[in-house]
């Protein structure tokens, strides 16, 4: 059985990028570089991809240098990866709370590209909107700040909503410039064989998904 998904988008071939699967190990996967840890809090706040004596309070990096992974640990949250032709790439760990902080235009601001339509996304495995359910406190925050936001939100029979991550994603993505996305279509609730989900086992482990630009 495979022990990690590789991202499927037209990235160039310097870029190597996906995300290990349940029951496979992130170490036995023998990238060069080394991955930079964060202590993830579903903020917004993004670092360089570095050495650090601890991991730094982000949800998300960015790195130019191939001795340094992007990496983010996720078991219901979407990671989203994204890369550049001019050798920049960067991770995110966009949960509902830091997909409506800002986490991905932050990202896409950090790789620091004029053009951020040059700029591809992959989306990773996360929960499916059927199996996402939220409250009236979740889509009031996206509407709020976009009202075009309601269209990722279906009424259930219990009053509450069910939420797209895929589709806020790509809606965020495209308002910062970047509409050449991929990925999407994974539930990380319903696949039980090949994700982790916290909402399916709060004693869960995490998936990784990692981007880092090549060794020359």
């Amino acid at each position: 059985m495979a022990s990690w998904i590789a991202a499927d988008w037209p990235a160039p071939d310097t870029i190597i990028a996906g995300t290990s699967l349940r029951d496979g190990r992130f170490e036995a996967l023998n990238l060069a570089g080394a991955p930079c840890w964060l202590k993830q809090v579903h903020g917004a706040d993004i670092v360089e991809a570095k050495r650090y004596a601890s991991p730094p309070i982000a949800d998300g990096s960015v790195s130019r240098n191939p001795q340094h992974l992007c990496v983010v640990r996720t078991a219901d949250c979407l990671p989203v990866l994204l890369c550049s032709n001019a050798g920049a790439v960067a991770a995110a760990h966009a949960g509902w709370r830091g997909l409506a902080a800002g986490v991905l235009e932050n990202a896409v601001a950090a790789m620091e590209i004029k053009d951020p339509g040059q700029i591809l996304a992959w989306l990773g495995p996360a929960i499916s909107q059927p199996s996402f359910e939220v409250g009236d406190e979740v889509k009031s925050a996206f509407v709020a700040h976009d009202a075009a936001a309601a269209d990722c939100f279906e009424l259930n029979s219990r009053g509450r909503w069910q939420a797209d991550l895929y589709g806020l994603a790509r809606q965020r993505l495209a308002a910062a410039g970047v509409t050449r996305t991929y990925g999407g279509g994974f539930c990380t609730f319903q696949d039980v064989n090949r994700f982790h989900s916290f909402r399916r086992d709060p004693n869960c482990g995490h998936m990784v998904s990692f981007v880092a630009v090549a060794a020359p």
